[in-house]
């Protein structure tokens, strides 16, 4: 039996920018800026925003490029088979114009518009999606490239069945497959891509793709210019136009210092900015620039506890760890209105979601009494010891969010309360990657991982994936985690899928405790009022194909 159309609820232009900050910061302080910004006003076709970001893209392969700045950019570029809703969740046509799967879930057949072509002239069709899905579900081992992983499980391939249809085989049940083609990393890219090395086809000059805008000048470091592409006319229904973007470039300008980066709004030199620090968000809204974020799907930020190193390998310290700390602090001295503190492992912006709020509460005294039952005493500098060894965590997390850091700070603070020393090792994105590596070394790695699909647990925390815990394959405790997060990728009934959701969550919140989530992360873009939909896609990547700017 087939089911048709899977619909689910799913930054010579630093120093400018360091003259315009310190005016700002010199001058008095900032007027309020009267121009209204209405997004229901007619759009103005023309104008170039200026887009000020922390991180500088390294690598604009979007089939690999993973960091936030470079997503970003990729999302900009390419187009997919599917479209996730960010508003709905649900999944909506978008290069294929329908698609139906089998009762195993192992087979998926795309029907694709016959009407779009590449950046470079060529045509979009079957062959272009069957030489994308190859390389990346199996990748190439001559041109560097290596499959995506975690998404493509058990790809056994691609079949044309005609020049606008394609068939998708798997050897086991793949539910979320066709929200992972929704993904930034599944845009499809032209064929004199894909013939090129890993190291040639993150190159700017070599990027092909279908969508509304085409790479242009990219300094790294500097800035990337995105140029909107002549003829696009094949956006998904739900967008607020079809045809052409309106704006003519977009210039993506890396500005690591979040004073900088507001400096640079106030003075005119960007027209908007993300990762905007929480301290500025209130001044900001006061002065009339608008405030605009998106909660983060997926897993959110969340200290993943090693089952494989002391002493995270006993569940009472995992349980301590759970009540331990403050949520209402992290509320009230960390997070903005953009942020939400935790109340599940996924975001509540996920199909399946369930609220597990009332076992995520702080009660110190309880967590001592466990500890204490479990042999953990306190020493003369009130960190706990047992049969020799200190109460010490190691946590390992990236720096590249506002929150993280003084989020983890505070869960330190807590829970030296209670007898456990957290060392804080809090890392940029490439230090943190070499250090995640160290096998044995950590008791905790905190990150979040965005998709809008419940099968994000299955790809995180699975033995047979992730292992984010660390489970001893083989085990019973390996083997009831692998059954209760394959559950996952069996079924799209909506019944059943929920069913399957709401026992995983459980069975890593309460039942084994292997993450304790802190809080859900957000992008917060700031924008100047003359400018008009800014927007994301479900993911939280800023898409600028329905953005405007007034006239300068």
């Amino acid at each position: 039996m087939l089911h048709t159309n899977l619909r689910y609820r799913v930054g010579a232009f630093a120093a400018a920018l360091l003259t315009a900050a310190a005016l700002a910061g010199c001058a008095a302080p900032a007027q309020r800026v009267t121009s209204a910004s209405d997004d229901t006003a007619t759009p103005v076709a023309g104008g170039t925003l200026r887009f000020g970001v922390l991180d500088a893209p390294a690598n604009l392969d979007p089939h690999s490029g993973s960091s936030y700045p470079e997503s970003l950019i990729t999302s900009n570029i390419t187009d997919k088979l599917i479209y996730q809703n960010p508003q709905t969740g649900q999944l909506e046509p978008w290069l294929a114009k329908s698609w139906e799967y089998n009762d195993a879930l192992t087979q998926f057949t795309f029907h694709l518009r016959d009407d779009v072509t590449f950046c470079d002239g060529t045509t979009f069709d079957a062959n272009s999606v069957k030489e994308n899905f190859d390389l990346l579900g199996r990748g190439d081992k001559a041109l560097g490239v290596v499959p995506v992983t975690a998404y493509w499980v058990g790809y056994q391939g691609t079949d044309v069945l005609d020049p606008h249809t394609v068939r998708v085989s798997f050897d086991r049940p793949s539910a979320g497959f066709p929200q992972a083609l929704s993904l930034y990393f599944s845009g499809i890219l032209g064929h004199s891509t894909l013939l090129l090395s890993k190291e040639q086809r993150s190159l700017p000059r070599n990027i092909v793709g279908t969508g509304p805008f085409t790479l242009g000048e990219h300094i790294y470091q500097q800035k990337t210019v995105l140029k909107k592409r002549a003829g696009y006319h094949w956006a998904p229904a739900s967008r607020k136009h079809n045809g052409e973007a309106y704006l003519d470039t977009v210039e993506i300008d890396v500005i690591p210092e979040a004073g900088v980066r507001t400096g640079a709004l106030r003075a005119g030199t960007v027209d908007a900015i993300l990762d905007v620090n929480n301290t500025d968000e209130a001044p900001l809204s006061a002065q009339g620039y608008r405030i605009v974020p998106q909660l983060i799907p997926g897993r959110d930020i969340a200290l993943d506890l090693k089952t494989d190193r002391f002493p995270t390998d006993d569940k009472a310290v995992r349980q301590a760890v759970q009540w331990g700390w403050s949520r209402d602090a992290l509320v009230k001295t960390v997070l903005t209105s953009s942020y939400k503190v935790s109340s599940s492992v996924v975001s509540q912006r996920v199909p399946g979601y369930v609220d597990f709020s009332a076992d995520l509460k702080e009660d110190q005294g309880r967590a001592g009494q466990l500890l204490e039952a479990d042999g953990w005493h306190k020493g003369a500098d009130g960190i706990r010891v047992k049969d020799g060894k200190r109460l010490q965590l190691d946590l390992l997390g990236i720096d590249n969010l506002v929150n993280n850091k003084p989020a983890y700070q505070l869960i330190q603070q807590d829970l030296r309360k209670i007898g456990i020393d957290l060392q804080l090792n809090v890392l940029p994105i490439p230090d943190y990657t070499a250090a995640s590596t160290q096998q044995g070394r950590w008791n905790i790695q905190a990150a979040n991982q965005s998709r809008a699909d419940i099968a994000v647990l299955e790809q995180v925390y699975s033995p047979q994936y992730g292992n984010m815990a660390k489970l001893t394959p083989g085990t019973p405790l390996a083997d009831e985690a692998t059954a209760k997060l394959s559950a996952l990728s069996k079924t799209l009934d909506p019944a059943a899928r929920a069913k399957a959701a709401e026992e995983a969550q459980r069975f890593l919140l309460d039942e084994q405790v292997l993450t304790v989530p802190v809080y859900n992360p957000a992008q917060v873009t700031a924008v100047s009022p003359k400018v008009h939909n800014v927007g994301y896609e479900a993911q939280s990547r800023n898409v600028f194909y329905d953005t405007w700017i007034d006239p300068r």
